[in-house]
């Protein structure tokens, strides 16, 4: 079992590794990983051991001189102790919350007492006014006891370094508060023996001694690496606190409330966590879906943005599927609970996210092995360095400067942050971009990804059988085919049957009477339709029927090298037409494998089909390679033998490819896959759409890049600056007092963080082609409205509101019927001539064109509902085909059917209560 504690009094990476150590060494843990950041620590442990090693490694870090205490374990069912888990979440943001308040508390203190002891040390260099009492060799004792009495509420407040510094100290094991106590002590007691030495110079009338002594008192130094420590450690809890924010943002939006629907049917508002699986809620116009369900009656459009990031919201009706947290933005629907409390997709998110930031990464072990001789190593040189400058013949005080420095400006605590603060930005950052990573070695392995291998059905494409190319003889129209089609279709159970049934219902198609339904093994359909026997398969079927499919054969050789299956219709003996169905491309697939190239990695696509199917989908997709005819329970040894040539990346969706998922170095899986698919995974993309597969390798590489720069900083940091500090170069004229010190000190780990905080405005970037891509994905619905028809047909002139083919450009079939058509060629053969509708293909060129896009730059949205508002304010303006809105960029994208004026667009945003700043 993985038992979670917090842990106090960590302020560095040598206190993290210490704590990890004494808690290895316990009997029974099998692992242990010590979070700085968060201020916690997780065990792995034996079951039947459990509560006893709970106890001993308790024992074992209060040994080593921290404290440790384990979390509660949740408590009743996971279906309704949601409570209970947001609490155990929210634990980091509000520690870093806490550690922010207190910080600012001892800073404020600090400072108003250190201001006056520098002003009143450092006044008479200065020339600044000083009081009479605090001028003259006279005064010296007054002068000496009252930067003395300035220096105690200093050291009062910040005795924390003092108390973790001197115990980690007797213990064995120095952090950076042992350094800093050392360095702030050594100066106080020097402070305290000038006060001495200036009482018996006075006593013995030597005024001499009492200038010199009051020349060196050292309690300014004292304070001012007291405060500016403290100045630091602000700002890193500042920064630290913004890590969280992620977290944070997942975990308000969940919902407190919810709208249950009694049985006599009146309504009561009940908490969130009194719902139930099973119950009805009622969900309006602007309000939260409560927990994940299904819609049972009503309609919406909710916007899922803020957990997928996909900006186009997505109609629901009767049957589907809501996810708890998003925001119904218009309509209203009754929903039945289906996930509560812990099982919701949200709570989901929001573990795997603490579950991340938890984990290390394998080059934090590298800081990790520094840190822990590090400290003691600096120590050593501190008292080298004070050795080296009292032989050489300097003054004590002198000496004393440079051991201090050296004490004050070593900076562990850099080394600590280096790796957790990038790895929390960088897990937090991926939710928020519906990119779940599970472990900071994931985000580390992907980096190294040289092979990415796409499982075809449901990743690559729809995963849905769906109509593509329609083609009409003489002898039927589109309309006729369509009620011949659904007429026979309708009593087959054939995956195929129900891509051809919602066809022909989108066409409007009405069922004739059918007798006698046959199905065919291996052939087809048969029956008989207003009295004429009829014919539904492939060519085998039709040759049993004695139907000619000459006329349309050429077209049906074309669709099937396009990995579509076409299907003869036939009644009365005569061909009435052809329908082709496939399992179509996502609209992403191309641009996303197109990205992975440019970033140099090999694609490569493994499917159960056949190689003509598999090359068919290579050619409208541009993976490398495709490997074919792969059973379920071959997918995990083709991984294998692929990774005989480097790491590999496996991105499925389904429960066949949880091996396959299982053995790659990264398994990426589809969030709308199957649960064991995405419990097999290291990575769980919530949007089915491919693209987020190179946003993920991106992220990775960005991640790690911030890691590597924190590493550097934090190690070039201290190879510099404690040379400098020790004297080194002191021939030259280079050295740094204590409080020059103290400052750098804190700066270096500020910086750290505030590198590692630059990835919170990380966002994917693809080239041109996977952008276009992109967007017209989202403009169309894109991949998260999986309602919304995928592709359309090519029919006759009678279906004048079908749709053009979603695949890019007409099929070599309707390029050649086309053509006919075009030269009036009436050949014996072509006497069944198969129409294609000439002013679909024009529309379908002319969709081709490039859309005219404006991007809006719009001040003061605050939440999802502005999203909502600008964006119908937008699409309410004639000419406006779509709206993307990007809260987080505060842009308006719009794609126009005809030239409008910035004007015209400005006006509709300023009327919806908004402002428009740039237009671009």
């Amino acid at each position: 079992m993985k038992q979670t504690f917090d842990v106090t009094g960590m302020s560095c990476a040598a206190c993290s590794a210490r704590v990890e150590k004494a808690a290895s060494a316990v009997d029974g843990v099998e692992s242990v990983a010590v979070n700085l950041l968060k201020n916690s620590m997780d065990v792995t442990m034996a079951d039947e051991d459990a509560d006893f090693v709970i106890g001993d490694v308790v024992e074992a870090v209060t040994k080593a001189g921290y404290g440790a205490t384990p979390r509660p374990a949740k408590t009743g069912n996971a279906k309704t102790s949601g409570a209970a888990s947001a609490a155990a979440q929210a634990a980091p943001v509000a520690a870093a919350e806490a550690e922010r308040r207190t910080v600012r508390t001892r800073l404020i203190v600090s400072i108003a007492f250190t201001v006056p002891l520098f002003y009143l040390s450092m006044g008479h260099m200065f020339g600044w006014p000083l009081p009479e009492a605090f001028l003259g060799d006279q005064n010296a004792l007054t002068f000496a006891f009252t930067q003395f009495l300035l220096l105690l509420p200093v050291i009062f407040v910040d005795f924390k370094f003092f108390n973790n510094g001197f115990r980690s100290l007797a213990h064995g094991a120095p952090n950076m508060d042992s350094l800093i106590a050392l360095g702030s002590a050594a100066s106080t007691a020097y402070g305290i023996y000038a006060i001495y030495q200036i009482g018996i110079g006075l006593g013995a009338g030597d005024m001499h001694a009492v200038h010199m002594a009051s020349m060196d008192l050292y309690f300014e130094s004292a304070a001012m690496i007291l405060t500016l420590i403290t100045l630091g450690k602000y700002f890193e809890a500042r920064a630290k606190g913004r890590t969280t924010d992620a977290l944070a943002k997942l975990m308000d939006l969940a919902p407190k409330q919810a709208l249950r629907r009694l049985p006599d049917g009146t309504e009561e508002l009940v908490d969130v966590d009194a719902v139930r699986e099973g119950d009805v809620l009622v969900v309006k116009a602007g309000d939260s879906v409560p927990v994940d369900g299904v819609v049972v009656e009503g309609t919406g459009v909710v916007d899922e943005s803020l957990l997928t990031g996909e900006s186009i919201p997505v109609e629901k009706e009767a049957g589907s599927q809501v996810t708890g947290a998003t925001i119904n933005t218009s309509g209203w629907f009754a929903m039945r609970a289906e996930r509560v409390g812990d099982d919701t997709t949200l709570a989901g998110i929001m573990r795997l996210v603490d579950e991340a930031t938890s984990t290390k990464a394998p080059i934090e072990k590298i800081a990790d092995k520094i840190s822990g001789v590090f400290v003691p190593a600096v120590i050593v040189i501190a008292i080298a360095t004070f050795c080296i400058w009292l032989a050489l013949g300097a003054p004590f005080s002198t000496a004393m400067s440079f051991g201090i420095s050296v004490l004050v400006i070593s900076c562990p605590c850099a080394l600590g942050l280096a790796t957790p603060t990038a790895i929390m930005v960088g897990t937090g950052r991926g939710a928020t971009q519906g990119i779940l990573i599970k472990s900071a070695e994931t985000l580390e392995r992907a980096h190294d990804v040289q092979t990415v291998v796409f499982d075809k059905t449901g990743t690559l494409t729809e995963g849905k059988p769906e109509v593509t190319d329609v083609f009409t003889t003489d002898i039927a129209d589109t309309e006729g085919l369509a009620s011949l089609a659904l007429s026979l279709e309708e009593k087959s159970e054939h995956p195929l049957a129900a891509a051809i049934v919602a066809w022909a219902r989108e066409n409007g198609a009405q069922a004739q009477n059918v007798e006698d339904f046959e199905a065919v093994p291996g052939g087809g359909l048969v029956a008989t339709v207003d009295g004429a026997v009829a014919y539904a398969g492939n060519p085998r079927l039709m040759g049993i029927g004695n139907v000619n499919i000459d006329a349309l054969s050429t077209q049906a050789e074309s669709l099937a090298s396009d990995g579509k299956t076409p299907l003869y219709f036939a009644i009365g003996g005569k061909l009435a037409g052809m329908i082709a169905v496939a399992d179509v491309v996502k609209p992403t697939s191309a641009a996303a494998v197109a990205e992975l190239r440019a970033m140099g990695l090999r694609t490569v696509m493994l499917t159960g089909d056949n190689i003509r199917t598999a090359k068919a989908i290579q050619r409208q997709t541009g993976v490398d390679a495709v490997i074919a005819g792969v059973l379920p329970d071959g997918k995990e040894r083709e991984i294998r033998t692929l990774q005989e040539s480097g790491k590999v990346a496996m991105v499925g969706d389904g429960v066949n490819d949880a091996p396959a998922l299982a053995r790659a170095d990264i398994g990426i899986a589809i969030g709308a896959g199957s649960d064991i698919a995405i419990e097999s995974a290291d990575i769980v993309l919530m949007r089915p759409a491919v693209t987020d597969v190179p946003a993920a390798m991106q992220l990775s590489r960005a991640t790690l890049r911030n890691i590597k720069q924190n590493l550097f900083w934090a190690l070039i940091y201290n190879a510099v600056c404690i040379p400098v500090a020790a004297g080194a170069f002191a021939f030259a004229g280079v050295a740094l007092n204590p409080m020059i010190a103290a400052a750098a000190m804190s700066l270096s780990s500020v910086c750290v963080v505030s590198n590692a905080l630059r990835l919170r405005s990380w966002k994917p970037k693809f080239a041109s082609s996977a952008d276009a891509a992109t967007t017209s994905a989202a403009a169309s619905g894109g991949p998260a409205n999986s309602e919304a028809p995928q592709a359309g047909v090519a029919s006759g002139p009678s279906a004048p509101d079908a749709k053009a083919p979603a695949h890019p450009g007409p099929t070599p079939a309707s390029d050649s019927a086309t053509e006919a058509a075009a030269e009036g060629e009436a050949a014996p053969e072509r006497e069944q001539a198969a129409h294609v509708d000439a002013p679909l293909q024009k529309e379908a060129s002319e969709r081709k064109e490039p859309a005219m896009e404006k991007t809006l730059i719009v001040e003061g949205m605050m939440c999802p509902k502005c999203v909502a508002h600008v964006k119908e304010a937008l699409e309410g303006v004639s000419g406006v085909e779509a709206a993307a809105v990007d809260l987080e960029a505060k842009t308006a994208v719009v794609t126009l059917a005809a030239d409008l004026s910035d004007d015209v667009l400005r006006n509709a945003v300023t009327e919806a209560g908004y402002e428009v700043v740039e237009v671009r």
